[in-house]
């Protein structure tokens, strides 16, 4: 037994593990790795290293004379001719195995292609420009270590790779993860220039088609179990750094605990870009939060159904914004006098639950990170996750996180929705990577800094949206442009969602106005017949006469008449003058 050995074969169709022994000879060794693979006898080569030297021929040596000892890694190339049946057969008349009909070379050079074309998915813009940067780490001469002239370099100033890690070590603060193009380029880097290189999806799921007991998870065999798995702290991040464009999108969203105590949860709406602090590091941009429907209490938060989601997505896509992560709040009020919360997520308890973490990476899975290098088309994902918690100085501090890949395939694989069955053993400090969350220096605003139309799903505080909030929030604009009125993500989204008259298809020209920010395309919006419409619906619910809206700051108020149609604060219904609860959903008008 203790001359048994597994021997690794790395090919362009992925790694395989090929069971020998020291005294196997060459020829026979090659007939397994042939049948392993698929190829005829004389398809293939295999080499002992990675440049195509120390080629291993079909001779009577045994392995242990050929310096091949247990865990050695091989590399097998197809061979340009004689690898059909036929030619097998012409070429080896005297093989005695009776082997399957093998693929060619021209199908297994078409699965490399495959392999590096699968994705004909598009990678982001992002990675798609990060791929082609240099990202060495250019040093300056060293005046005390380098002995040479100003044009010549030596090892104290030769330009570094990005994922160089005793530079990511020494920077302040360290870096613990690289980023993911700085993990491509490590395993491109080499003399093949990442020509094997296959990002491979973790896979946990029970192996189908074993017979003989019921079926997981009552019963189980080794057969069909799945692969176990060591977890490990992942080296690389795909995303290195959140950044809120200002502190209105965060301190509106914290505005909910602080009006009723209660838990909030919400959608980040951004986009990536390049983050120059960090070799080839990509941040997550944020320029607003959209909150789902949603039951929170002190201690809990339950996510309810959205039928608008859809309509959300389709609308920040226009906006040229995507959905980079999601927010949530764990606070706890220590001194409402002074504002201070409490310090509870810290090295001595948890930064993120089990639960958290597989919630996390069930948001990652629906999300997945587009990728050239994997056979799957995709590999990871760049979805993140905020906390907002108490820091050690008791203020409210945003933590940023991802889940590992291995988390990923955990929730997607063995656990889905039952995120309880996983809770309490799940080791999870092997599963999270942590991202610094900021704020810039000089705030950006993709939307609008001054005016605040009500966030939806905020019922709760008596805070709606509907027609008389938009009429209401129109009287009080000041005397601005009317793109700096309409550049306001949750008013776009009552725009295109609002049931009285819902805008999605005739939006497209005012959504482009915010997105690019041009104020003649808004009020060439602003003619239409549909905004035209808008405001007859918002001077009917004020009572007031068509066009007497008034947009200047202390404008008129906008009195309930009895006399005028109003809208059901709950449902938006438009009623009847003279009604006093709602037609639609009976609840009363007050």
């Amino acid at each position: 037994m203790g001359e048994s050995m597994i021997i690794r074969i790395q090919s362009p169709e992925g790694m395989k593990k090929i069971s020998s022994t020291k005294h196997e000879t060459a020829a026979a060794f090659l007939k397994k790795v042939a049948q392993e693979f698929g190829f005829n006898s004389n398809g293939f080569s295999v080499y002992l290293n990675r440049n195509k030297t120390g080629e291993i021929l079909s001779q009577n040596k045994a392995l242990s004379l050929l310096k091949i000892k247990h865990g050695d890694m091989l590399f097998l190339f197809p061979s340009s001719t004689g690898s059909s049946s036929e030619n097998m057969d012409t070429a080896q008349p005297h093989t005695s195995s009776s082997y399957p009909s093998f693929p060619s070379t021209s199908s297994s050079s078409s699965s490399l292609s495959r392999l590096h074309s699968a994705p004909q998915i598009p990678e982001d813009d992002i990675d798609q420009f990060l791929s082609k940067q240099e990202g060495k780490i250019y040093r300056n001469r060293d005046p005390q270590l380098c002995r040479h002239g100003p044009m010549g370099k030596c090892v104290h100033c030769v330009p570094l790779e990005p994922f160089d890690e005793d530079y990511l070590n020494h920077l302040d603060p360290p870096v613990k993860h690289m980023s993911f193009h700085a993990y491509i380029r490590k395993l491109t880097g080499g003399a093949d220039k990442g020509k094997f290189v296959a990002l491979e999806n973790i896979s946990c799921k029970i192996k189908s088609g074993c017979e003989g007991h019921p079926p997981w998870p009552e019963g189980i065999c080794t057969k069909c179990q799945p692969s176990a798995i060591t977890l490990n702290r992942q080296k690389y991040r795909h995303v290195d750094n959140i950044m809120f464009e200002n502190h209105t999108i965060a301190d509106r969203f914290l505005d909910f605990w602080r009006k009723t105590g209660n838990q909030r949860m919400g959608y980040l709406y951004g986009r990536y870009t390049e983050h120059k602090d960090i070799p080839l590091g990509i941040r997550a941009e944020v320029a607003a939060i959209y909150e789902p429907p949603q039951i929170g209490t002190q201690n809990s938060l339950e996510l309810i159904e959205d039928p608008k989601a859809e309509e959300v997505e389709e609308t920040a896509g226009k906006l040229g914004l995507r959905k980079v992560g999601w927010i949530f709040t764990d606070l706890l009020s220590e001194d409402t006098r002074i504002g201070t919360v409490r310090y509870t997520r810290n090295k001595d308890s948890y930064f993120l639950s089990a639960e958290e973490c597989i919630m996390a990476g069930h948001f990652q899975n629906q999300q997945p990170n587009p990728c050239r290098l994997s056979p799957d088309g995709h590999f990871g994902s760049k979805f993140v996750t905020v906390v907002a918690t108490g820091g050690p100085d008791n203020q409210v501090h945003f933590e940023g996180y991802q889940v590992s890949n291995q988390c990923m395939a955990l929730d997607k694989d063995k656990f889905g929705n039952d995120i309880t069955y996983l809770a309490r053993p799940l080791p999870v400090e092997y599963l999270i990577i942590d991202i610094t969350t900021t704020f810039p220096k000089d705030p950006v605003f993709t939307f609008s800094s001054t005016l605040r139309f009500p966030i939806e799903n905020r019922d709760a505080l008596g805070e709606t949206q509907d027609f008389h909030s938009l009429a209401t929030y129109l009287s009080q604009c000041s005397s601005t442009s009317f793109l700096n009125i309409v550049s306001d993500f949750h008013l776009l989204l009552f725009l295109v969602t609002n049931e009285v008259m819902p805008l999605q298809d005739s939006i497209g020209l005012l959504l482009d106005a915010v997105k690019m920010s041009n104020e003649e395309l808004a009020q060439t919006w602003k003619k239409s017949e549909q905004w035209a419409t808008i405001e007859q619906l918002c001077s009917t619910v004020g009572g007031q006469q068509s066009g007497s809206l008034d947009y200047a700051m202390g404008g008129p108020t906008l009195p309930r008449s009895s006399s005028a149609v109003w809208s059901c604060l709950h449902c938006t219904f438009m009623n009847q003058p003279g009604t006093e609860h709602c037609e639609m959903c009976s609840l009363p008008r007050s």
